[in-house]
């Protein structure tokens, strides 16, 4: 019944419109007082569940995405996309694939990715007779990659959700492939549907004026081999790979770039505070869930009922991928990852996977429910740049759904595209 009690609420409250983290900590709250137990524990759990060194690197991340969004740094990564990949059928759609593919990388964040390159790449397209729903469309699937990126704080959340037993360093190591794999399937879609509909191919500016252009965009995307090559080599933990990350964005912005102002400084800094507080809200929420979920075996129990439904792998992780799919249309990427590793993990793990290679698909799941209303923050965001409904946006999003869920089956079916570079370089 009690089980019964902290569903009921959980969904119930969310159907109402409430918060996700308040949705959890009172559907928590609703089942101790059901329970009747103490309500220490509340407060034990919350406590508990923020106060633990690692989730330093989550501000650090955070932070460092913000002075870089902030910072001037997407103009130079589209000049760069543009350089490199204008020139083919639907150029400036291609170039978007590549621009948010590269300030994902900067930023590890999909939100921020639409941000910036949405900004810049939108509005250029549109000038130049690109249909409003292409852009959107290719903006926004192509921004969901920053979330697989070293810089993303979600790798973190993850690790953390899986009881910490999970290395960063594999975690960062096993997305760059992926990242490979979803960038490749996005400009097959953008290209596919560039071709259909006629897009002009652009100019080749020539091979100094790509060289160019990536020299001045290279220090922005330093920041990535910093953090990945610093941890895997040992030279820091990725607490403090993120401190430098912040140090490092710090210095280019203000001293090199020197496009970072003191108000877009302070703005940062207000954004960054008000994600790590949400982040922070969820953890201590969500371990108060976890626990509750862990006292009435709700992990046992899903794996009993997906056994009882079917014994093959691939079967089980068709469901876990469905399961994810549909709670993140209407959850967002940190409470999904938080509430839904704990269950779904040891299943998994049950059938063969290893856990580096569920948190690839765990994130995947969530960046895709990112670009999907109810919630889809990132669509939401790019119609809102685009000047165009979701509901115009959605009429011919299936070209660019189709390739990121066709990355997904690579990733959860090929054992080999998430776990080949953290055998090659951790092992």
């Amino acid at each position: 019944m009690e089980l019964i009690v902290l569903a009921v609420s959980f969904f119930g409250l969310l159907i109402l419109g409430v918060p996700v983290a308040f949705a959890i900590g009172l559907s928590s709250l609703f089942t101790i007082m059901y329970e009747g137990l103490p309500y220490a524990v509340i407060f034990q759990q919350m406590t508990s569940g923020m106060n633990i060194f690692s989730f330093l690197a989550i501000p650090f991340f955070v932070f460092s995405g913000e002075l870089m969004l902030h910072g001037g740094i997407a103009d130079k990564i589209v000049t760069l996309a543009r350089n490199m990949v204008g020139h083919i059928r639907g150029g400036l759609g291609m170039a978007n694939v590549v621009a948010c593919t590269l300030f994902g990388g900067v930023s590890g964040s999909p939100v921020a990715d639409v941000s910036a390159m949405g900004s810049v790449m939108i509005p250029m397209m549109k000038r130049e007779g690109y249909h409003t729903d292409y852009a959107v469309n290719v903006t926004t699937h192509a921004a969901l990659v920053g979330a697989l990126m070293p810089t993303s704080h979600n790798l973190i959340l993850y690790s953390l959700a899986a009881g910490g037993k999970v290395s960063i360093g594999s975690l960062i190591a096993a997305g760059l492939m992926p990242v490979v794999v979803m960038t490749a399937c996005m400009l097959a879609a953008a290209y596919f549907v560039a071709v259909r509909r006629g897009y002009p191919a652009g100019r080749f500016p020539g091979w100094p004026e790509v060289l160019g252009s990536f020299l001045h965009a290279l220090p922005g995307l330093f920041v990535v081999a910093i953090i990945l090559g610093g941890i895997l080599l040992g030279i820091f933990t990725a607490t403090e790979g993120a401190s430098v990350a912040v140090v490092y964005s710090l210095l280019l912005t203000v001293f090199a770039y020197r496009t970072l102002s003191w108000e877009k400084f302070v703005y940062a800094t207000m954004k960054a505070v008000k994600t790590t507080g949400v982040v922070l809200l969820l953890i201590g929420v969500s371990t108060m869930f976890q626990y509750l979920m862990a006292l009435y075996s709700v992990a046992d129990l899903t794996g009993e009922m997906m056994a009882n439904l079917s014994s093959n792998p691939l079967v089980i992780f068709l469901m876990i991928n469905i399961i994810l799919f549909v709670l993140g249309t209407f959850m967002d990427m940190a409470s999904t990852i938080l509430i839904c590793t704990p269950i779904f993990l040891p299943i998994a793990q049950a059938y063969g996977m290893d856990p580096v290679q569920f948190g690839m698909v765990m994130l995947i799941n969530c960046a895709l429910g990112l670009n999907t209303p109810p919630v889809g923050t990132t669509q939401f965001v790019g119609c809102a740049i685009g000047g165009i409904s979701v509901g115009e946006v959605m009429k011919t999003i299936l070209p660019f759904y189709a390739a990121l869920i066709l990355a997904l089956g690579l990733v959860t079916y090929v054992p080999g595209f998430s776990m080949w570079l953290p055998h090659l370089l951790i092992n």
